[in-house]
């Protein structure tokens, strides 16, 4: 996983670890051939009333001799609880690591993983998920539903990945994000992350190289725009 600064995270705040899983098919209908599910949580609790990928935190009961095995056994049994889906271990690939910033309201340190949608129909329990979605990613980017910034930048990534088999092939370096927030001159939110000029400084206004979330009305809002320098 490539090198990410994690100054800018305070050790007096931990956050809890956490595993998503990015589901996906193949559908030679839509655009970019593939879709993922995209799932709606209630109004209550962490993440109320966004869009997201399956995942939650991981539970000391979760198998494993580290962080990243742990991570695998979470993202398995989530896929289980929340959309009766059954994963094989084997079938999880990590496509990056997430850290939040210090003022998030729930502050999850998160690996997302891909795996391949191999069950016939997706089950939600309409309690803490309310409804589901396959959505093509730039759909989903368009259609105006609020996400978190992890979401939104994965579903461009998805996009750029070149095709489902793509996907699937995994990351040779998948990218570890600590996010960093700022405010611009109009008091809307920026996300930061390393590549970004200003993401040492916190100084969104410093020139040069972009890999930032503008998000002018505010955080997991329908408005959006997603920018990196090539």
């Amino acid at each position: 996983m490539s090198a990410d600064p994690t100054s800018h995270v305070a050790p007096d705040r931990k956050s809890r670890p956490a595993a998503t899983v990015i589901l996906t098919r193949e559908n030679s209908q839509v655009e970019s051939g593939f879709e993922v599910l995209m799932l709606q949580r209630s109004t209550v609790g962490a993440f109320a009333g966004m869009w997201v990928f399956p995942g939650g935190r991981i539970d000391d009961a979760d198998e494993g001799h580290d962080d990243l095995s742990k991570a695998r056994s979470a993202a398995v049994r989530e896929a289980a609880e929340e959309v009766s889906a059954v994963i094989e271990h084997s079938s999880l690939t990590v496509w990056s690591h997430w850290t939040p910033p210090l003022n998030a309201p729930a502050r999850f340190t998160t690996w997302f993983f891909v795996a391949p949608w191999t069950g016939e129909q997706v089950g939600i329990d309409n309690h803490e998920i309310v409804d589901f979605r396959w959505m093509e990613p730039n759909h989903a980017l368009t259609s105006g539903i609020p996400m978190a910034p992890p979401t939104i930048v994965t579903l461009h990534e998805l996009l750029e990945a070149g095709g489902h088999d793509a996907i699937h092939r995994g990351r040779v370096d998948p990218p570890s994000y600590v996010t960093r927030p700022a405010v611009a001159a109009d008091g809307s939110s920026i996300f930061l992350w390393h590549g970004d000029a200003g993401y040492e400084s916190g100084d969104p206004d410093v020139p040069g190289p972009r890999n930032r979330l503008l998000l002018p009305e505010g955080f997991g809002g329908p408005v959006f725009t997603y920018i990196r320098s090539a």
